[in-house]
């Protein structure tokens, strides 16, 4: 079962929407017997970066949270999720749960391509240009676009960056490691190889549980 964190931060249900359609047992939750026995956890959201957080911290989520990816629980961030990951924010001058060093900051108003104003939000669908492979991605067409809506973008360190995107400069859209990986897009909008992504996540949190229980240290 994938546990989808429930902090009042919205696109929950539409998380669990995408994850019925392809059969993948999940539940929207805040409750920590549910995070433990998950086989892996999605942290999604949208909003404000200092309203989430101070809804895990006011109800003790981010500690919960933290704890359960020191274990070595699987992991995937979405959109605000994915922002808040990090050390910092520029949206509310936050501090935000450092889970890996790097911070998030805001568009340039002033932000151009080839001349022309780009529009913030960043709202609608873009590919992908990928510095490196990830098991988050595999079977997914290089070429395929995703759903972004956003007017923050994250700045992680360099080798944790999995893929950029275009829009205005390049900013990145996924990063993270072997089971601890964010994406800025949204999986869940994103059509076929969205599903595919949330698919090739349960596939990881299954076999690292597998794993687990068969007391293998590689597998």
């Amino acid at each position: 079962m994938l546990a989808i964190l429930d902090y009042g931060a919205g696109n929950q249900t539409s998380v669990r929407r995408a994850l019925d359609l392809l059969g993948i047992p999940c539940r929207i939750t805040a409750d920590s017997g549910d995070l433990e026995r998950s086989a892996g956890i999605i942290f999604p959201g949208v909003g404000a970066s200092g309203q989430a957080m101070h809804r895990l911290q006011t109800t003790g989520l981010d500690t919960v949270l933290k704890k359960h990816i020191a274990h070595g629980k699987p992991l995937l961030g979405i959109c605000l999720g994915c922002q808040i990951m990090l050390e910092y924010s520029e949206e509310n001058q936050t501090e935000t749960l450092g889970i890996l060093p790097g911070k998030c900051v805001r568009f340039s108003e002033n932000l151009q391509d080839q001349g022309v104003p780009v529009r913030i939000p960043h709202m609608g669908w873009n590919t992908l240009h990928f510095r490196r492979e990830s098991p988050l991605f595999a079977g997914v067409d290089p070429e395929s676009s995703y759903y972004f809506v956003h007017s923050y973008y994250t700045k992680p360190a360099e080798d944790l960056i999995i893929a950029e995107c275009t829009y205005g400069l390049d900013f990145c859209a996924a990063f993270g490691r072997d089971g601890l990986w964010a994406v800025q897009f949204h999986p869940e909008k994103s059509g076929r190889p969205g599903l595919k992504i949330l698919q090739n996540f349960y596939d990881w949190c299954v076999k690292q549980n597998v794993c687990a229980e068969n007391g293998a240290v590689l597998c």
